[in-house]
């Protein structure tokens, strides 16, 4: 099962089995990961499971949906590496994804 990292605000590591096609949202809703909150439960419509994903992972998340841009234009500090976790599926490729989440996601 693949491991995710999630790096929180506040500098935390939490080290997460993620199962393949799962999302990282679900990954984190999964665990009681504070920081996602994810009001629209992986639509792609609300922004709330912002994440800044490793720059070294940037381009094995997949290439981003037009839609996934435009909800992203209203995430808290979106930045060049930003991504909307219900987006991101895991499989075996992405073992050992890194990812930060914002200090708050509104």
């Amino acid at each position: 099962m693949p491991k995710i990292t999630y790096i929180t605000h506040d500098s935390a590591e939490h080290i997460i089995d993620v199962q393949s096609g799962q999302t990282v949202m679900d990954g984190a809703l999964s665990n009681n990961l504070k920081g996602i909150w994810a009001y629209c439960v992986g639509d792609c419509g609300c922004a709330t499971c912002h994440v800044y994903v490793d720059e070294a992972w940037l381009a094995k998340t997949g290439e981003m949906s037009e839609k996934e841009r435009d909800t992203l234009e209203y995430a808290f500090e979106a930045a060049p590496n930003s991504r909307l976790s219900c987006q991101i599926e895991i499989s075996d490729a992405l073992d050992g994804l890194i990812v930060r989440l914002p200090e708050r996601q509104y």
